[in-house]
């Protein structure tokens, strides 16, 4: 004759064991999910100091090619934001990493400066206008930056000896 309670052990034991596999799947799961959540936190830093970089490469050109921001601006005020041209060259390279990829891109918007009329986007009026620079290399964490920059055109009399001199490197009393 068999004992009735033979096989109740191993009922316990599947059990145990389902009950450890579940809390397993869990916890890989939690950690998969962490581990996504920190990589998308470290490739939107890495994306925002991307866009800053391409914001640092055209700040120069744009301030020196103010001749240039009409066309522009009527090109990007159709909602175009391709880079231009002129952009393009004066920028060079726009790989940050060495990977002959280009990392970021740049182009300009007119702001918001006609007050008595609707603005109208493609013209600027005040000599200001935004440089937008948006990094292309994380296709997860996409960032954009934009900075209003203000074209001042040096007019007047430079004086050498006056404070911060004509080149701005102090002055020659």
């Amino acid at each position: 004759m068999r004992n009735p309670q033979r096989g109740s052990a191993m009922l316990v034991t599947l059990i145990i064991i389902a009950a450890l596999l579940g809390g397993a799947v869990v916890l890989v799961s939690m950690q998969l999910t962490s581990n996504r959540s920190s990589e998308l936190a470290r490739t939107g830093n890495a994306a925002m100091y991307c866009a800053e970089a391409g914001l640092a490469a055209a700040r120069p050109t744009v301030a020196s090619s103010q001749t240039s921001w009409a066309a522009s601006l009527a090109v990007s005020a159709t909602g175009d934001t391709t880079e231009p041209s002129w952009l393009a060259a004066g920028i060079g390279s726009h790989d940050l990493d060495g990977d002959t990829v280009a990392d970021f891109e740049v182009y300009i918007l007119d702001n918001d400066d006609e007050t008595s009329t609707t603005n109208d986007r493609a013209v600027d009026v005040d000599n200001r206008i935004f440089i937008v620079s948006r990094c292309k290399k994380y296709g997860d964490t996409p960032k954009e930056v934009r900075e209003l920059i203000e074209y001042v055109s040096q007019t007047g009399t430079c004086y050498e000896s006056q404070e911060g001199g004509c080149s701005q490197q102090g002055n020659a009393n």
